[in-house]
């Protein structure tokens, strides 16, 4: 047999085991099977199986939403003491004011539910899921601006290029679905900043991992995926001849040259083929009974909004999709904060809530982690006039979780009387996503990648630590 006559059974036959890739033979890839994830994983039992990341970008202010300090009403116009600001470093926004005036919270924040656990008028539907959730008080990051920050609680670094954690968990454990890629992103727009904060798709990138293993985006109206269609006169058998046929001339080119993105492309040609049939029938809401819509809102119906992409979540959790995110914009308020911060809420609260109950009702929240967070959270003191808005705080912020074993109805850290300094138990965003992949299974300092003579993390080199006081 000719080199350039080899049959597709030949060299599938021929070449399985001829070189590693992503911890499985390339031969595989070039099949269009799905990456399996490493055989070292998971290092302990998982208690979670997937992860829906609920991404807040812009900063929501954990000073009206979930930071209860009754004292701030007593200070409000006063100037922010000395003694609580310290050397923290500002942003160019008000780095030139002359007051630094303490703003009350423009909400009540409140104990709810049996736990106590604190949440502002704000967020009524969260209010009522306070008893499935564990709010961390005092998250902390270096990053003070948006990029830097976004990117670093996504991919560990402030400097753009690194994996992002989704890619990290499906490199490492892989998809038990063949028909759908094991990290999906939506993206939505809020009411609260329009346009808000730029997203690129790197913070979703996988960096030096294998690019099978980036996020897909979905779309929020037309196609889900571009280019999903088969073009006019191009029938199913066809294109999946012609796919067999590239992925044996993608064979040969991987034997002389032994790249293993030839094998990413061909398996990233595969999945879009399957998903033709797959995607599709995730965005088809049209079996879902007229019950979804009262839990989640109207705005469920509506491609491309945030309460949409939040039941897609439900339904692409249901077919085990490993990592799906939400990067939903509009959490900037640096100026009227009062409509802008209540109509972000409002855009956000119902689904938020809905996605937590939905998973519980279908037994699914228990092995489902739900995360709800962004970058950094807002100054305690105003921009501008009282009311007017609050500058970016990466000092301290609030996240919450639920489910995939996390305890329920539990606080964790401490922050000082003005919501600007952590008092007690410290969580970096290091830590947060080692907790993340400790849910996984995952020990973040034993998951490496070797890179330029590095053995990578996704953390970084830094120490971190499991946020056990959160698990059950």
């Amino acid at each position: 047999m000719s080199r350039h006559s080899i049959s597709r059974r030949g060299f599938l036959g021929a070449g399985a085991g001829t070189m590693t890739f992503m911890g499985m033979p390339s031969m595989r890839a070039l099949a269009g099977e799905r990456p399996i994830g490493l055989q070292s994983l998971p290092h302990h039992k998982p208690t979670a199986k997937r992860v829906i990341y609920l991404f807040q970008s812009g900063g929501p202010s954990h000073v009206d939403l979930f930071d209860y300090k009754p004292i701030l009403q007593k200070h409000h116009g006063t100037e922010l003491p000395d003694s609580i600001r310290g050397d923290q470093r500002v942003t160019g926004m008000t780095a030139g004011q002359k007051q630094f005036l303490v703003n009350a919270p423009i909400s009540k924040v409140a104990p709810r539910g049996q736990s106590g656990v604190t949440i502002g008028d704000l967020l009524p539907h969260t209010c009522k899921i306070a008893d499935e959730i564990s709010l961390i008080k005092s998250v902390h990051t270096e990053a003070i601006n948006h990029d830097p920050g976004i990117t670093f609680i996504n991919t560990g670094s402030q400097i753009p290029g690194l994996p992002s954690l989704g890619a990290w968990c499906d490199y490492g454990l892989g998809s038990h679905n063949r028909d759908m890629p094991g990290y999906i992103v939506m993206l939505s727009q809020g009411n609260g900043k329009n346009p808000g904060q730029p997203i690129f798709s790197r913070l979703w990138g996988s960096g030096f991992i294998p690019s099978s293993h980036q996020g897909v985006q979905l779309r929020g109206g037309g196609a889900p995926i571009l280019y999903l269609d088969d073009p006019a006169g191009i029938d199913r058998v066809s294109r999946r001849k012609m796919l067999d046929d590239i992925a044996a001339l993608n064979a040969m080119r991987l034997d002389q040259t032994g790249d293993p993105e030839i094998a990413t492309r061909n398996y990233q040609y595969d999945m879009a083929y399957r998903m033709q049939a797959s995607a599709p029938e995730i965005t088809d809401l049209s079996k879902e009974p007229e019950s979804t819509f009262k839990l989640y809102g109207e705005d469920a119906r509506i491609p491309g909004t945030y309460a949409y992409n939040c039941l897609l979540a439900r339904r692409m959790a249901e077919r085990d999709v490993r990592y799906i995110q939400l990067f939903h914009r509009g959490w900037d308020q640096h100026n009227s904060l009062v409509p802008h911060l209540t109509a972000q809420c409002k855009d956000t609260d119902q689904a938020s809530a809905a996605l937590v109950m939905d998973l519980k009702q279908r037994g699914m929240l228990r092995d489902t982690l739900v995360v709800w967070g962004g970058e950094f959270g807002r100054s305690v003191y105003s921009q501008g006039g009282l009311n007017s808005g609050r500058d970016h705080h990466g000092r301290c912020f609030s996240m919450w979780m639920a489910g995939g074993g996390v305890a329920a109805g539990r606080m964790h850290g401490e922050t000082d009387d003005f919501c600007y300094n952590i008092v007690k138990d410290p969580v970096h965003i290091r830590d947060l996503n080692a907790t993340i992949l400790h849910t996984l299974g995952i020990d973040d300092k034993r998951f490496t990648f070797k890179f330029q003579g590095l053995n990578h993390t996704p953390t970084g080199v830094e120490p971190t630590k499991i946020v056990k006081e959160i698990l059950a």
